[in-house]
């Protein structure tokens, strides 16, 4: 793998960082991306101190010129990246009646419409390869969820992306997998956790106990499915979504 390139959007934090680092110690060279570059220097810093290779890059996922600027600066300083793990992702919880416009059109801009730019434009350098990897990260909350209107909406229309870029992409060596976490601990799930108004410890305690593994997922559980994702191995393994979650739905 040293000679390819992984791109993890979202990777400033939690389980982008956590696999940005994993694929790193699987031999890629990592463009770790996030709004700005400085939310990624602490990334970057762990994958090269462990030997790694890794490039800070800043843009909106949901921004077509960014987008493709990003892109572009990756093939040029890292070479063409053959995996993308579309990760950025945004929170804005509310009932239904509560819901604004903005809360709705920020969770489709950074989830859909960005896993949406984020392939079109990487998936250039695949099919001229011959060989890819596309992970995108659905959830749970595609099931539905009280509250998310918005992410379930747009986590389960990441599933339909993903069993159609499958279907379009294969032929050229590319496969196209998501992954859906259930409850891991992250910055996104504390501040769930305070939305609702509950004290952290008692709110993981909680959320463990109705785990059939009877424990919260740790970012680095969701990594290392990415990893078998993106592998040589798993070269049989498109259009699928593979629930982690401890059990069949939690």
């Amino acid at each position: 793998m040293r000679s390819r390139v992984a791109i993890v959007t979202g990777a400033a934090r939690g389980i982008g960082a956590a696999t940005a680092q994993r694929l790193a110690a699987d031999g890629f060279a990592v463009a770790v991306l996030d709004l700005t570059e400085d939310d990624v220097r602490d990334t970057v810093a762990a994958i090269e101190s462990a030997g790694g290779r890794a490039l800070a890059v800043g843009a909106d996922v949901g921004d077509s010129e960014q987008v493709q600027l990003a892109v572009d600066r990756i093939a040029a300083e890292l070479g063409p990246p053959v995996v993308l793990v579309n990760n950025a992702g945004v929170t804005r919880d509310n009932l239904l009646f509560k819901m604004t416009d903005a809360d709705w059109d920020l969770v489709m801009h950074v989830h859909l419409r960005g896993s949406f730019l984020m392939s079109r434009a990487a998936q250039q350098h695949m099919t001229e390869a011959g060989w890819g990897r596309i992970v995108n990260l659905s959830s749970t909350s595609a099931l539905g969820n009280r509250g998310q209107a918005n992410y379930a909406a747009a986590k389960a229309g990441l599933q339909g992306f993903t069993k159609t870029l499958a279907m379009e992409l294969g032929r050229f060596g590319v496969t196209v997998n998501a992954v859906a976490p259930g409850f891991v601990v992250t910055d996104m799930t504390r501040a769930t956790a305070q939305r609702l108004g509950q004290e952290w410890e008692p709110y993981v305690a909680a959320r463990a106990a109705a785990i059939p593994v009877a424990r919260a997922g740790q970012p680095e559980d969701i990594a290392h499915t990415v990893s078998f994702l993106v592998s040589e191995g798993a070269g049989f393994v498109s259009g699928q979504v593979l629930y982690v979650a401890g059990g069949p739905r939690t």
